[in-house]
């Protein structure tokens, strides 16, 4: 990859189009093994600018000089409690401002890089409450200046907290000499109940915040006295580290690695990439090498490293496994996932050494400094409620909260436009900036464009949830999956409500409820293939088939071996899949002719037949 000049891939832009949806797909899979999204080392640098800044450099000078400290002075500071406070209100509010995770061209941002508060600050856009039938004063889906105002304030009060001198407390001046304080309680109550009511109001800016980790913290640090609001963190990240350990038990672990790696972007050597494919190019399932990496790198260390960093009271053999922690985190943000969680890496590898070192087990920091048992079961009970609840019934919590952090096993989804529709979506949703494709047209011929949005659709057909995703499609669409405009879900719903991280619970039927009041689809316009998670107890994951004129038209089941064993092209058909419920009436497609979108006839079975009545 050249630093102004991505890698693109080998195909004739002009007639890449014409070809069969499917070899599109190979061409890009194969592509992608050596190259990965082929982005110019720019773009990286504009993150790693983003990083240094921005994060870095202006969190720790807001952390430390608020706080009397001297920012040049690292080693007065690193262990200092507001610091790591301050620190986490600073990465909050920049995810809250969508300055932070899902920012930029690796996240369908391309022009305006920034979605988040550019969205959130203007009533008329979309926004998803979690239950609007179920919690008064929640219904409707569009922003609203109400919602603005809670959504300023939050971020003001995170604000605010960030910028005050800290307080002293009897817990900290009894266990620290010399300190700077801790953060104003007083001041994080109010943003405790503003959160509440932004995340019951639209779940996007609460999810996009990372509420999952930060808010306990925030919680913990208003309300705990000192030596048990630091071991609650200590519980907090080690609940994060081994939750998502967990989830990358089972199949989907070992296809998100071999991409991964292959969009690494200080990597050049095709051999290395290769090597964690069994054969590249006709079988690229992971190798024996790609499995491992996943889950010996992957799965042991987040699960085993973080119990040695909790009850270890031996030096040695802690900071053995702080570097461990640390060179883990630096090592994914080296990767620069397509969720791009880069700000969330780093503080997580300064909250290794910060919480097991600045306050190790030897020096009065274990378990059992605790207050009371009570209370350490009480916060235990509290964080593990949705990780496990969320790998037994995913349908009912997010990936985030149930800790499944870049884990393979997401809810996911592929839209489906017939030829024309997809100009609706521009046409009649309210937003700062139009489309992916659209954005992308702005720097790119309109022919360039279709090929970088298939680079999105191979990296996914890598992953088992593409071979299901692309399956359904197949079957749903048959050879008008040549002439449908296909796109990833997570870049579509990027450009609409401005987050997604990788979560289909924010692109699911609510979201094409929503589109569908606004652009009025003709059935058959607008399809959508959408898959949940698999609970970590069975071999299945449930899948939905969505008009969005018609709502959900099918739903079922199909088996994860049978979407892994497959190769990300579907060389062998579609896999299988167990039907359980169809919609009564059923939708010709609109007409696929380039020129024309017609307004289809509907079926109804009669008596055993079908029979064709005018809409």
């Amino acid at each position: 990859m050249g630093f102004k000049e991505g890698n693109f891939p080998p195909v004739d832009p002009a007639t890449f189009m014409d070809k069969p949806f499917l070899e599109r797909l190979r061409d890009m899979s194969t592509h992608w093994v050596d190259y990965g999204f082929g982005t110019p080392k720019m773009v990286h640098t504009v993150y790693i600018m983003k990083l240094l800044f921005l994060y870095l450099a202006a969190g720790t000078a807001v952390a430390t000089l608020t706080s009397g400290l001297s920012w040049f002075d690292i080693g007065s500071w690193w262990n200092q409690p507001i610091v790591y406070q301050k620190l986490i209100i600073w990465t909050m509010m920049l995810e809250m401002l969508g300055l932070a995770g899902s920012w930029g061209p690796l996240a369908g941002h391309f022009k305006p890089m920034t979605g988040g508060v550019l969205y959130w600050l203007r009533p008329g856009t979309i926004r998803l409450p979690p239950w609007p039938g179920k919690v008064p004063l929640t219904s409707g889906d569009t922003r609203t200046v109400f919602d603005v105002f809670i959504y300023v304030a939050a971020v003001a009060n995170l604000l605010v907290a960030a910028v005050l001198p800290g307080v002293h407390t009897t817990g900290i001046d009894s266990a620290i000499a010399d300190n700077a304080g801790l953060v104003r309680p007083t001041v994080l109550y109010s943003f405790l109940v503003l959160m509440v009511i932004l995340g019951l109001r639209d779940k996007v800016p609460f999810i996009a915040a990372r509420s999952e980790q930060y808010l306990p913290a925030i919680f913990f640090f208003t309300f705990l006295p000192f030596v048990d609001m630091i071991l609650a963190l200590k519980l907090l990240i080690v609940m994060v580290w081994i939750g998502a350990g967990v989830s990358k038990f089972g199949r989907h672990f070992s296809l998100v690695v071999p991409p991964m790696l292959s969009n690494t972007p200080w990597i050049p050597s095709k051999k290395i990439k290769r090597a964690h494919y069994r054969n590249f190019p006709e079988d690229l399932r992971p190798s024996h090498l790609g499995g491992g990496v996943a889950h010996v790198a992957g799965t042991m260390v987040e699960i085993v490293t973080p119990l040695i960093l909790l009850f270890s009271t031996n030096k040695t053999l802690t900071i053995l496994a702080v570097i461990l922690m640390v060179g883990f985190h630096l090592f994914i943000a080296s990767t620069f996932p397509l969720a791009v969680p880069l700000e969330w890496n780093l503080l997580f590898a300064y909250a290794s050494v910060f919480l097991f070192l600045g306050f190790p087990a030897w020096d009065g920091y274990g378990l059992g400094a605790m207050s009371s048992p009570w209370i350490t079961a009480g916060i235990v009970a509290a964080l593990a409620f949705f990780p496990i609840l969320g790998n037994l019934r995913p349908d009912l919590v997010s990936f985030l909260p149930s800790m499944r952090q870049y884990a393979g096993n997401w809810a996911s989804a592929t839209w489906a436009f017939a030829p024309g529709a997809e100009a609706k979506i521009d046409q009649f949703i309210k937003r700062p900036s139009p489309d992916t494709r659209n954005q992308l047209m702005t720097m790119y011929p309109e022919d360039v464009s279709d090929v970088v949005l298939h680079q999105l659709l191979g990296w996914r057909s890598m992953h088992s949830q593409g071979r299901a995703l692309f399956s359904l499609m197949i079957r749903h669409l048959g050879d008008d999956i040549n002439t449908y405009s296909l796109r990833e879900a997570e870049f579509m719903c990027n450009s609409i409500v401005a987050f997604n991280f990788g979560d289909g619970h924010l692109h699911d039927a609510k979201l094409i409820a929503a589109i569908q009041r606004r652009c009025n689809f003709a059935p058959g316009e607008f399809l959508v293939t959408w898959i949940e998670s698999q609970p970590i107890h069975k071999g299945t994951q449930e899948y939905q088939v969505i008009d969005a004129a018609l709502g959900v038209i099918e739903r079922g089941t199909f088996k994860v071996a049978d979407a892994v064993a497959e190769q990300p092209w579907l060389p062998n058909g579609p896999i299988p899949f167990d039907v359980q419920w169809t919609l009564d009436v059923r939708a010709d497609r609109a007409a696929t002719d380039p020129q024309v979108v017609s307004e289809p006839k509907m079926r109804t079975r009669v008596s055993g037949s079908e029979q064709e009545v005018s809409k």
